[in-house]
């Protein structure tokens, strides 16, 4: 069974509890998604899995995909739309009741769900220790001419170099970030909208991942 779902973060907006408890969420545009291609143990791959694309409101034609991506989707029997996302799902055992074709909505998930969360965190360019690693900055008196250095990198005289890892400035965010056991807060499946309760990465419009969550905790 699939246990995940493709969406576009929308943006972030607050819901009422009946008791007038106010909870910020962030709207999810999950799928509808397609099986793509479907991977097992016994064959050439090694392992069990599914492939989905991300069923966009706008589908892109046959004819404007190159050659390679032309022909792995020839090949589902022509009968399934080329998507510009893709992603894997592995699967634990072979599922026989999954197969190419088959739809994935969002309705897999209910109120109260347990779930992880995956996305590429907003880039902020080339970022300073403090802002990057939230170093403490030191001291504006006294002449001190150190007040948002990074300090010292290492020994002068062994090893002589500065060691692999060393907290630095440099690239901040655009990198994969998986937040974990959020909540689901509220699912819409007529518009195909996930709310889950706190944040999750990525800008508006970026592509998230929503699984059912590896460990699960006391909703």
């Amino acid at each position: 069974m699939i246990n995940g779902i493709i969406g576009k973060k929308v943006g972030m907006t607050q819901l009422f509890a009946p008791d007038g408890t106010v909870m910020p969420v962030t709207v999810i545009k999950a799928g509808p998604c397609v099986v793509v291609q479907k991977k097992s143990a016994g064959g050439k791959d090694g392992y069990d899995a599914v492939q989905v694309g991300l069923v966009e409101d706008r589908p892109i034609k046959l004819k404007n995909v190159n050659k390679p991506m032309r022909g792995h989707f020839e090949k589902t029997g022509g009968g399934i739309p080329p998507t510009r996302v893709l992603k894997e799902f592995r699967l634990d055992t072979s599922d026989d009741s999954t197969n190419v074709g088959d739809k994935i909505l969002v309705d897999q998930f209910s109120d109260g769900d347990i779930v992880d969360v995956v996305g590429k965190s907003k880039g902020r360019g080339f970022a300073g220790t403090i802002k990057r690693h939230n170093f403490n900055r030191g001291p504006e008196t006294h002449g001190s001419m150190n007040v948002r250095a990074p300090g010292s990198i290492g020994a002068s005289a062994y090893p002589s170099r500065v060691v692999k890892g060393m907290r630095s400035s440099g690239h901040m965010g655009d990198v994969r970030v998986t937040i974990k056991q959020l909540t689901v807060a509220r699912v819409d499946a007529e518009n195909n909208l996930l709310m889950i309760r706190g944040a999750v990465p990525g800008a508006n419009g970026s592509v998230v991942v929503v699984k059912k969550a590896a460990r699960q905790r006391k909703k």
